[in-house]
């Protein structure tokens, strides 16, 4: 099969990059002919005055990039082109390319962008979806990406002409998001049910199963607001005895979070930074408990399957997709978002019950062999490209389902709850 895979990087890596970047590699190893367009958002730092201001207009169509992308398709062939991200320099644009070729098109459905320009559901400390309930214009009045109205406007003004012209409706084949609760949101805002399935993201290489010897508790992602580090430290200064609590990563919040640790004397937490993928899966290994206090949605949660593969439990707050990833009392933990005191008391129960730890150790390990492989994920992809270039019949008109889809739905939250 020859696939045309289609990114745009950000300016600081994240989940995305790493999910696109590990189904890449996953196609090339099935013997797959992979070609890649990849763009980043990197190269804005380089725009002449004059380009910078041409963004806005190229971030609703870039006319450079469509041309490009459609020399590509043509040179290539492709039997079907997977999009990850088009946001900012590729533009929708190239979701024409596509159908004017006859090319089908798989969408993954990283992020709530597509509803929110924020692209979290998340403003203020608090969970937002006024873009998707009310209009558009409640981010730009907000300035909800990046604190600017300007910027938030040009990406709301994307998303209102492009549904305008119907181009995913009409250019987008199959979407795929990871996680069952991110589907019912895409359903909810209108998204076509019949052409949205679940494909959850993977860990590769499988790591070793670690015992948890190294008595700490660890929390590894971005440092940055919607990821509730503050109800994290509140938790730690309410816990009766203290426990060592390590923090692998590095963000805008950083200088506050240690700033707090300093106030609270908060001796038992120490700040790892930034560290390479191998060594935050060796401490993994080394923790007793993973914890994931995001007071956002979260679309899928990569730190939460990394933990399983290492057979580390998770405790992770009761919102969106975290507690469709995580069994209560079976994989991990649930506590009530944004409640320090509720994580306190999860955090003590789960110090003073090493017994029933291990044994979650063990159904956390199972759900990611059963789920999280690199094989697993393998199948289910190329098994939704085979039928997706299926359904691209002569007497199908472009961008009407077969029936197929719903079928593919992969509801992750019932196979959780039986590890």
């Amino acid at each position: 099969m020859k696939i045309l895979l289609v990114h745009n990087s950000y300016q600081h890596r994240g989940g995305e990059d790493v999910v696109f970047e590990q189904e890449r590699e996953l196609l090339e190893r099935g013997g797959h002919r992979v070609v890649v367009f990849r763009r980043s958002n990197e190269e804005i730092r380089a725009f002449t005055p004059l380009k910078r201001l041409a963004l806005p207009c190229n971030t609703v169509w870039s006319s450079g990039v469509r041309d490009e992308f459609s020399s590509v398709l043509k040179r290539e062939a492709p039997e079907i082109v997977h999009v990850h991200n088009t946001f900012v320099v590729i533009s929708p644009s190239i979701y024409s390319a596509c159908r004017e070729n006859g090319i089908p098109v798989v969408q993954t459905l990283h992020n709530f962008r597509w509803m929110c320009p924020g692209a979290l559901f998340y403003r203020d400390g608090r969970i937002c979806e006024d873009c998707a309930t009310d209009g558009l214009w409640n981010g730009i009045c907000h300035g909800c990406y990046r604190g600017s109205k300007a910027a938030t406007a040009t990406i709301a003004i994307t998303l209102a002409i492009h549904r305008h012209l119907r181009t995913w409706h009409n250019s987008i084949d199959l979407y795929i998001t990871p996680t069952a609760f991110a589907r019912e949101k895409f359903v909810a805002a209108g998204f076509p049910a019949a052409k949205i399935v679940v494909k959850p993201h993977f860990v590769d290489p499988e790591p070793v199963p670690g015992d948890g010897s190294g008595g700490y508790a660890l929390y590894a992602g971005r440092l940055s607001a919607e990821k509730g580090l503050e109800t994290l430290l509140e938790a730690w200064a309410l816990l009766p005895a203290p426990i060592p609590l390590q923090i692998i990563g590095d963000g805008p919040e950083r200088d506050g979070l240690e700033g707090l640790v300093r106030e609270r004397r908060l001796s038992s937490v120490s700040f790892r930074g930034r560290l390479s993928k191998e060594a935050v899966l060796t401490a993994m290994r080394g923790a007793r408990l993973a914890i994931v206090p995001s007071t956002a949605y979260e679309t899928f949660g990569l730190v939460i399957v990394e933990a399983m593969s290492c057979g580390t439990p998770v405790l992770c707050s009761r919102l969106g997709a975290m507690q469709e990833l995580v069994a209560d009392r079976l994989t991990g933990l649930h506590f009530n978002p944004g409640d320090a005191q509720d994580l306190s008391q999860k955090i003590t129960w789960a110090w003073d019950h090493p017994s029933e730890l291990t044994a979650m150790r063990l159904a956390a390990r199972r759900v990611y062999e059963k789920r999280y492989t690199a094989r697993v994920n393998y199948a289910q992809l190329v098994q939704l490209y085979s039928r997706v270039i299926a359904d691209r019949s002569p007497g199908l008109p472009h961008g009407q389902p077969s029936g197929f889809h719903s079928k593919l739905c992969i509801s992750s939250q019932s196979q959780e709850q039986t590890p």
